[in-house]
Order: C-alpha cells, then structure tokens, then sequence
C-alpha cells in the first residue's frame, strides 16, 4: 500500500494538513486512533479568541477549512475588544461540541484523493534519512513519500487526577505508546508537557439568577470570507459570568497536597501551559487576588453539557465537588464530568525548518501540539502550513513561508523555531510586533494571494477577493477626490465635529475622531459593502500608524533577508559568547533577522555574525 502523503492523527492540524495535501491533488492517508474522535473538541467548546480569531481567518485566507466549519456550528459569536482598537479585534464562538466534528467528518469523506484509516502508528519509516512510511502497532507497513505527524496529546498520554495516573487519552481511549519513544532512538529531542480540562456540569442543576448573563454580538459575523451568516442571531445560546469565593480558594489551599501538580504525584515531568493556568495555579500564583472570573459556556445543542471556563484542576473527584458547590449559582450542581490534567510527549520545536519538515529526516512534517503549542488554532493553522509544505515539497516547489510582518502564523512558527518552548506555546497580540498590520479584517488582504497560488482558493473566491480589492482602491479613491464645502456644516455641527472654512476631502474629514464612515456615505456617489467601508476607515484613521509600521518592517528587511549558510562553523567565530553559540548551533537560523530572535544571542553577537558573514 503506498500513498504520496500520510497524516497521523485526526486533531485540528491532522484534518488541516490532509485535507490541504488532498486538495492539492496528492493521494493522501489519514490515519486516526478513534474516526469518531476526528475534530474533537476535548477540552473548551469555543473557536477563536484573542489572536486565535485572527489565525482562524489566516486559515480561510489561505484555504483551510476551520473557518468555514466553526461558521456551520456556531452557538454564540462575538467580537472581542470591539471598543478598542482594530490591532486586538478578534472573533470568538462557541461552538457545538457535535456539529463541529460532524461536519468536518463529512467535508474529509467527499474529499477527493483522501482515505481514512482506524489505527495506531508506532514509528515512523526511513531509508537514508529520509521517510518513507509508518509502522503501525499491528506491524503492517504503509509507504508514503512524506508523513506528516499531529498527533496532540497522545503520545504517552496519561490523564492525571489527584494521587493517580493512567495511561490513556483524553477520552479514555488508548494512547500511542510506542511513537515517540522510537522518535527518541531517531534523534529528535522530546520534551514532557501537561494541560488540563474542567468540570461539565448539568445545565439544571444551576441557579442562573446568581449569575450575569453574556450573550453573543447583535450584528452578523462569519470567520469565513466567503460564507453569509448561517444562523440567527436573535437565537444565540448565552454563556453565564461568575466568580470563585473565598470558600473555593480556601478548599483549594487546604487540599493542595491532594493535587497532581502539588504533591499527589511525585513524577510529574509535564510544564503546564503558563497562560491557560489551572485553578490550583491561579490560587498559588496570583493569592492577592480575590477572585478570578469563570464563565459557563454550552458545549452543544444536543445535550446539556456546560463547561466551567477558567476551572481546570487535577484535584481527586471529591474535592472536585467541595469546590464547584462553593462557586455562586452551583450550590447544588450535578457533575456529569469531573476535571483532569493530561501529561503527554511533544518535541522541541526548534527542530523544524520554517516549512515545519523536521531537520533530522527528510519529508516527515510535524502540527499542532507535538510542536509544544497548545490550543485548536494554533494546531490548525500548523497542519495547513505542514500539508501545503509537504505537498509543494513533493512538486519540486518552494515552500510557503510566512512573515512576521504578513501573518500571526509566520509570528507562531518563527517563535516556535527560533525561541523554543518552555510550557505549551499559547498566541497572543502582545507576541506580534506588527500586530496593526496584521488585524482581524484583512486577512485575505493580506494572505489570499498565497492561498491561490499554492491551489487551494479556486478561480471563483480569487475572482471575488480580486473584485473587493478593487472597490476598495475604488473607495479610497473616491473619498479623496470627494470634497466637502462650508455648506455642508450645519450636518457636521450636527454630527459634532468642527465647522469647515474651507473645502476638504471626505478622506481627511474622517481622519477626525468623531467622524464615523458611516457619516459620510451620503456623499458618495457610489455604494459599498460593509466590509469595503470598514477598510476605508482603518486605512483613513490609523494611516500613520500603518505607515510606521511598514517603515520598520522594511528596517528589518535587510536583516531577514540576509541568509546565513547551512554549513556556517560557529565554533570558528572566537569572540562569540558561549550560550550564543550554543543557540545558534541548535536553531541554525536561517537570517540574520532571526538570529537576533533566538533567546541567549546578545546584539554583539550579532555584530559579530555580521563580521564574520562579510568575511566569507
């Protein structure tokens, strides 16, 4: 049996990388522990986030399918930080725990070139350095000219809760127990992580009148480009804010010797995510704090699950009850699923090029959490890079390499190579220096172009995107020759802005602060979406912002652009501190602009780099 790609694991990046490398026109292999687990959704039902939201979009852009899935699945969908400013506008949804997997199960089913198998992979395949397969548990051999591994929390996967420790994945099913061991005897450097999950408590067992009630937004959004609204908006299910009480933090510190992670297991190796702390951490870490804010969140439609956001723990089941019943509105809340934390193998990212093949064997790809991210986002938005670069690969083409300048995934992947993990990498605006121009609403600006030439944007959306490009440089052109005369004051005094004295642009005349565009559509002569007028304001508004951004991405450019060649001796450079060399030597940095990102290397190593670089 053989097949060009084979993807190992149904997660978030398994469905992204083989439905990429299938669309592609590659005989692709899906091979999955459980198909009924394929888009799991194991720990929060929700779809975007801070940063999160954005990735999800820089998938649509490019092609991938989360967008347009979480569109059909949707609970309830907001705009995070909508008073603030469009650099950390970022969509989140709940949504269904059931629709989500459903749907995605059946857009891979009527992929063409893709077939899907129940197995376990114990090792992958190589001859000369390069692969050419996997072996799975039973011993049965499948050839393949690349594989790509996402296989999320399951490699020597143990759920851990209170004193005891089992091996098996987060639902109870078997774990790969074989894979990373045997990745280990290959050469690649492992490293032990750990997240974890709250409590599902049934919807009737709590009293909403001790909670405040958070709703979706009251106009339409979509993560895709490309989709209308398919749901209602009067319809959207509720979420519901609370807060632990000085009860919950002190049933926490009397039982923290009962936790996993604070002495109910002695052989915790995992780093747990720093961002997405569990509660015992929030109480330990942060103990002048009051409170910390919880949400209840629905799973699905079908059943009446609803997951306490914020109150991951690893506590036994019975201290697990002392502390949901001591929270406001769950006095008498039924748990239908307790909390745990889950400790699994992953590899050290700076193993990886920037195209997410691995450095010690060729065409064998690794996504999502074995990198050391955490979250469904960030596992996407990693399989679609891997299935596009294993693809092009296997075509004799150049990878697809994103900046840090042109996407929040090209800032992930660069973080992961050039910087390493500690504890699950987890995105966030503050890790993007040029987060103005990467925003939520220009995305396809920015990435649609990749999308099409790599394949998987068809004719039709590229002629749709080419035709909102042009109403855009249509609008702004618009609003620079339209001009506004003192005769129009009264209706400016009216919006409350200064009177003219003269004659100005539409263009100028929005730079104001208390001008909206929506103002100013009266004098236009011709009509344009929302989202055409939406790129107009920002363009308009934030124009110096913009501008100095691009100034310090051209800055750097010389630096990006400056290769450093793959047979460079660092130990030759004498003057180089030892650490510098040490980082160097493990990243091998591609540039000189990402040599000044790896922790250790100091601006005179640098200074030094560039020397030597002249030099040769």
């Amino acid at each position: 049996m053989k097949y060009e790609i084979i993807v190992v694991g149904g997660g978030h990046a398994g469905c992204e990388a083989c439905l990429a490398a299938a669309r592609k026109g590659h005989k692709t292999l899906l091979i999955t522990g459980n198909i009924n687990n394929i888009a799991d959704m194991p720990c929060n039902p929700s779809i975007g986030g801070s940063a999160k939201g954005i990735v999800v979009r820089e998938i649509d852009a490019l092609g991938g399918e989360m967008g347009n899935n979480a569109d059909k699945s949707l609970l309830q969908i907001k705009m995070l930080n909508s008073a603030k400013g469009p650099a950390v506008r970022s969509l989140r949804a709940q949504a269904d725990k059931i629709t989500y997997p459903k749907e995605m199960l059946k857009t891979l089913k009527s992929t063409k070139n893709l077939d899907i198998m129940e197995a376990l992979v114990k090792d992958v395949l190589t001859k000369n350095n390069k692969v050419s397969g996997v072996l799975l548990e039973d011993d049965t051999s499948i050839l393949a000219d690349a594989v790509i591994l996402t296989t999320g929390t399951y490699m020597n996967a143990d759920i851990l809760v209170g004193d005891t420790r089992r091996r098996e994945g987060p639902h109870g099913e078997k774990p790969s127990n074989y894979l990373s061991d045997n990745l280990s005897k290959k050469g690649f450097k492992l490293k032990r992580l750990k997240t974890g999950t709250p409590q599902r408590i049934a919807k009737d067992s709590i009293d909403y009148s001790k909670t405040k009630v958070e709703n979706g937004d009251s106009v339409y959004h979509t993560f895709s480009f490309d989709n209308k609204p398919m749901y209602d908006i009067d319809e959207q299910v509720p979420c519901h804010l609370i807060y632990t009480t000085e009860e919950t933090h002190e049933i926490i510190r009397k039982n923290l010797n009962k936790s996993s992670m604070y002495g109910g297991l002695s052989d915790i190796k995992g780093v747990g995510p720093r961002y997405c702390p569990s509660i015992e951490d929030k109480i330990v870490r942060f103990s002048d704090k009051e409170r910390h804010q919880l949400f209840l969140e629905p799973e699905s439609l079908y059943f009446d699950d609803i997951y306490i956001q914020g109150f991951s723990t690893s506590m036994p089941y019975d201290v697990q009850e002392k502390m949901v019943h001591s929270l406001p509105g769950l006095e008498h809340a039924k748990i239908l699923k307790y909390a745990y934390a889950i400790e699994y193998d992953a590899i050290y990212p700076t193993q990886l090029k920037f195209s997410l093949e691995t450095k010690l064997i060729e065409n064998l790809f690794t996504a999502g959490q074995i990198n050391g991210t955490s979250g469904y986002e960030e596992a996407a938005c990693q399989g679609l890079i891997a299935g596009i670069n294993a693809s092009l690969k296997l075509e004799g083409k150049k990878t697809l390499v994103l900046k840090r300048n042109e996407a929040y995934i090209g800032v992930l992947i660069d973080d992961l190579i050039t910087k390493g993990i500690r504890d699950p990498y987890r995105l966030l605006t503050s890790r993007a220096e040029y987060r103005l121009l990467l925003r939520n609403d220009n995305a396809d600006l920015r990435l649609r172009d990749y999308g099409y030439q790599v394949g998987l944007i068809d004719d039709d959306r590229y002629k749709k995107f080419k035709k909102k490009k042009e109403m855009i440089d249509k609008a702004i052109l618009e609003f620079k020759e339209k001009r506004l005369t003192p005769s129009n004051n009264d209706y400016l005094v009216s919006l409350g802005t200064t009177a003219l004295k003269d004659g100005v642009s539409l263009y100028d005349l929005l730079k104001r602060p208390e001008i909206d565009v929506k103002d100013l559509i009266r004098f236009l002569d011709n009509e344009y979406s929302v989202e055409v007028l939406e790129q107009v304001m920002i363009t308009t508004k934030y124009e110096g912002y913009i501008k100095k951004s691009i100034e310090e991405v051209n800055k750097m450019k010389h630096l990006e652009d400056k290769l450093i060649p793959s047979n460079i001796d660092y130990d030759k450079m004498h003057n180089l501190a030892s650490e510098a060399k040490q980082k160097l030597k493990e990243v091998k940095p591609d540039t000189l602009g990402q040599a000044m990102r790896i922790s250790g290397v100091n601006p005179a190593d640098i200074s030094i780099l560039m020397m030597y670089l002249k030099g040769m």
